[in-house]
């Protein structure tokens, strides 16, 4: 196996839970091979560079070996290769996201009785 499609390659190295979710991401553009945009039939070769973008995070990785099932984690961690920037910036962007509350988690469910009559207060009514 010298080649293998660029969509079922991203499902068998568990980019993706789904190779319908690897072709929307694919057509999406959150995905390039060698720089270059792809179609999701594009094939893939070791050797290759990818660019991986899922959520806010993007990762640059190598593709090392090719398999069309999709195995466990360590199997599928043998795939690729990523490079060393591409984990620092995961890593600084895991340790910035935790050093940074987000502000909607003060929040929790209805408000009370006493908060309703504050924010009546604050409107006038």
């Amino acid at each position: 196996m010298n080649t293998l499609r660029i969509d079922k390659w991203l499902w068998a190295a568990r980019f993706y839970r789904t190779r319908s979710a690897a072709q929307a991401a694919i057509e999406g553009g959150k995905v390039s091979l060698n720089g270059e945009r792809v179609k999701p039939s594009k094939e893939v070769r070791p050797g290759d560079r990818l660019d991986v973008g899922s959520g806010e995070v993007s990762r640059e990785i190598s593709v090392v070996a090719l398999s069309d099932k999709r195995g466990s984690a360590p199997e599928a961690a043998r795939l690729y290769t990523e490079s060393a920037e591409s984990v620092q910036k995961r890593a600084a962007f895991a340790e910035n996201r935790r050093l940074a509350t987000e502000p909607a988690l003060d929040l929790h469910g209805r408000p009370t009785k006493r908060d309703r009559r504050s924010l009546a207060k604050l409107r006038g009514y």
